[in-house]
């Protein structure tokens, strides 16, 4: 299929209040049509959307919830059909979903549960959540929508599921967000609908890609221990309309920073 040109920037925002000046540096240097931010950490009447709104972005789709999680889809343009999600048993602002008004564009912002320590699920019930939750976006996605549907999927999905998606295979190995559980159940969600990861499309498979890097490490940029854990996926139609996919590295950099770093998606236009 054919759309307009879009671009979107997805990014877990690790507080929206704290880095809505970050966020406003993003918007003036990027200038996305679409925006998906994770880990809002703010109830609804503490989400700064009148700012948001002064930005360009008064289409605002918010699943928020106090001190911790959330979830936004912040547009330029109309939004319609929105819905929010809890799975697994757990009323957590995690999913929100909204199509982009005169695209057919449908676009799913998720924040997967980080998982706790411990990779095993009978003994660390974060772990089995983490597990549940991919288990029931799997289930949802191929039981409510169609290969056909145009729809893009932006977000923190707490798993890197190549050995270059993370600093060291051999070290990562049993190391959460990497386990082997963890990736066939991120894999489960990725057939559901024949997603096209579109950061490996461009890039390929081979070449190493991180989008989060550790507090602990105060210079994160040289010793380079990062991990791929944003990711941003189409549905097969619009396979061909991937223009550019590109981390947004520099954003790390800005203080007071966030952990992961922003994703840029372009759809159907020269970057």
């Amino acid at each position: 299929m054919t759309i307009q040109p879009l671009s979107l920037i997805s990014w877990n925002v690790n507080s929206v209040r704290r880095r809505l000046d970050q966020l406003v540096r993003v918007i003036d240097r990027w200038d996305p049509d679409i925006i998906c931010l994770q880990e809002l950490k703010a109830d609804t009447d503490m989400v700064p959307a009148d700012a948001i709104a002064a930005a360009g972005y008064q289409h605002q789709a918010v699943a928020a919830q106090p001190g911790y999680n959330g979830v936004a889809i912040l547009s330029r343009l109309p939004l319609t059909d929105i819905e929010t999600f809890a799975w697994a048993d757990r009323q957590d602002a995690r999913h929100v979903f909204a199509r982009v008004a005169n695209t057919g564009v449908g676009v799913h912002c998720v924040y997967v549960p980080a998982g706790g320590d411990v990779a095993d699920r009978a003994v660390n019930p974060k772990f089995d959540f983490k597990l549940r939750y991919l288990e029931a976006l799997a289930d949802h996605f191929a039981g409510s929508y169609g290969f056909r549907d145009p729809m893009i999927l932006a977000g923190d999905l707490n798993v890197a599921p190549l050995p270059t998606d993370v600093w060291s295979h051999a070290k990562l190995k049993n190391v959460i967000t990497h386990t082997e559980i963890e990736i066939a159940a991120l894999e489960r969600v990725k057939r559901s609908l024949n997603w096209i990861d579109t950061q490996r499309e461009v890039i390929g498979d081979d070449d190493p890609v991180f989008t989060w890097w550790s507090y602990r490490a105060a210079d994160w940029e040289a010793t380079n221990k990062g991990r791929r854990l944003d990711h941003i996926w189409v549905t097969p139609g619009l396979k061909d309309e991937i223009t550019d996919v590109e981390v947004l590295t520099a954003v790390r950099h800005w203080v007071p920073p966030s952990d992961h770093a922003p994703v840029r998606l372009v759809l159907g236009a020269n970057p």
